[in-house]
């Protein structure tokens, strides 16, 4: 499945009102399903499109949505209560425990409920809420996909900038790049987003800290025109904010938004460059939620985004036909690259010195070799140090990263005998 993005455009302000009715109905149907689930055994997934239909007999405003949106409401609740299921059967510590949701953001059509233009220039949403005619805004390719391509789901998602609209087409994106015979580890950071086994760094953009200065001034202004509830007593009969503040609201979250879009776009070009230049790639399979425990290195590791760039490595390991592993973190920083001794270091202590064999490396390169190494072993692959295109093992001092021929022989694609190229091995 492929997804696709287009904004709404030239709708007047009755139509985004009644694109808001749609989501918080389809938000109302999804609390429902949940709370009939939790009120109720023996629930399944069509116990709770059956209630879709019962609400809509008892709710007017239930009636509005299409019955589409309606299923795919309860099925974003059915979602979190299987997900939630599948946790307590692989006993994980954190069970999650299906929430209502306060503030959702998008409404789901299937294939009825709205009705493409034969030119692909106009959306039209045919539901009770009469939402009309909107122009999408998007490229002649994006555009050329949605006319062409089966168009399963229709997604309306609200954001800080306007409302966008997501079309889920029904193809498996392939791209066809050379094979390098190179293989490679990533040992993320916060000083520098990555190191690799070949010692090649990449610095870390900070997007967060770069627009700090402007966000804190935007929620300073925010913070002046909050009402506090002693004012509201002193108007009665008032709002509970003003129009004034909303606006700034709006104005916080472009920023936001801003921020969220170049840390993303970012992550995308540098994981598509990392992926199409290597047939394996080794990552660390690191616990994010974890890490961030931290108060002190939180806000440094979200604003770094390791997880969203480690699932764009798996998702174009699948889009390129290569191997992407996901190795365990543990020890990779404390063995010793050259010899496995182990070395107790803190995070302070930014250069490997080894007491057996002697070798002075950086920290975070020892790191990404061993994470090489781990991945090497999933896959059933040996490390020697070798250099690709030779016959069998080259002495010391080759090139760290290449693969040896008892893997890769100048063939394209050897990998898949041992792991399905674009398939993401967890960690043992």
């Amino acid at each position: 499945m492929r997804v696709l993005e287009a904004k709404l455009l030239n709708g007047t302000a009755q139509q985004y009102q009644a694109l808001d009715e749609a989501i918080r109905t389809a938000q109302f149907v999804r609390n429902k399903c949940l709370r009939h689930w939790m009120d109720h055994q023996g629930v399944n997934r069509a116990t709770l499109y059956s209630l879709c239909k019962d609400l809509a007999q008892e709710f007017p405003f239930a009636q509005k949505l299409n019955s589409s949106a309606r299923q795919a409401s309860a099925e974003r609740a059915w979602s979190a209560i299987s997900n939630f299921y599948r946790r307590c059967q692989n006993q994980a510590a954190q069970k999650g425990y299906p929430q209502f949701q306060k503030h959702c953001r998008s409404v789901e059509y299937k294939v009825s409920g709205w009705k493409l233009s034969q030119d692909g220039m106009f959306l039209t949403f045919t539901d009770g809420f009469h939402a009309g005619t909107f122009a999408l805004y998007c490229n002649g390719e994006a555009r050329r996909d949605i006319l062409t391509l089966k168009i399963n789901r229709v997604r309306v998602i609200r954001r800080a900038d306007g409302y966008y609209a997501q079309f889920c087409l029904d193809v498996d994106r392939r791209e066809q790049v050379e094979y390098t015979g190179q293989a490679v580890g990533l040992d993320v950071g916060l000083t520098h987003f990555y190191t690799d086994s070949h010692g090649n760094k990449v610095e870390c953009p900070q997007f967060l800290r770069r627009a700090e200065r402007r966000l804190k001034r935007e929620q300073r202004r925010l913070s002046r025109k909050l009402r506090t509830p002693s004012r509201l007593r002193e108007r009665r009969g008032a709002k509970p904010q003003s129009k004034n503040y909303h606006k700034q609201r709006k104005r916080l979250g472009k920023v936001h938004l801003k921020v969220q879009r170049q840390r993303r776009d970012w992550v995308i070009k540098l994981a598509r460059c990392v992926v199409a230049s290597h047939d394996v790639v080794a990552y660390e399979d690191l616990q994010v939620r974890n890490l961030v425990r931290n108060h002190h290195l939180a806000k440094s590791i979200h604003d770094a985004g390791w997880s969203l760039f480690t699932g764009w490595l798996d998702y174009y390991g699948k889009v390129f036909n290569k191997v992407v592993v996901a190795v365990p973190p543990q020890y990779t920083s404390q063995d010793c690259s050259h010899c496995g001794h182990r070395v107790k270091k803190t995070l302070s202590t930014r250069t490997h010195r080894c007491p057996r064999c002697g070798v002075v490396i950086d920290r975070d390169e020892n790191a990404a070799i061993n994470i090489l190494r781990k991945g090497l072993e999933l896959l059933g692959g040996e490390w020697n140090n070798g250099t690709f295109g030779q016959k069998g093992t080259a002495p010391k001092g080759g090139t760290p990263g290449e693969m040896s021929t008892a893997v890769v022989e100048g063939q394209p694609n050897t990998v898949s005998a041992v792991a399905e190229p674009g398939t993401r091995i967890p960690c043992l």
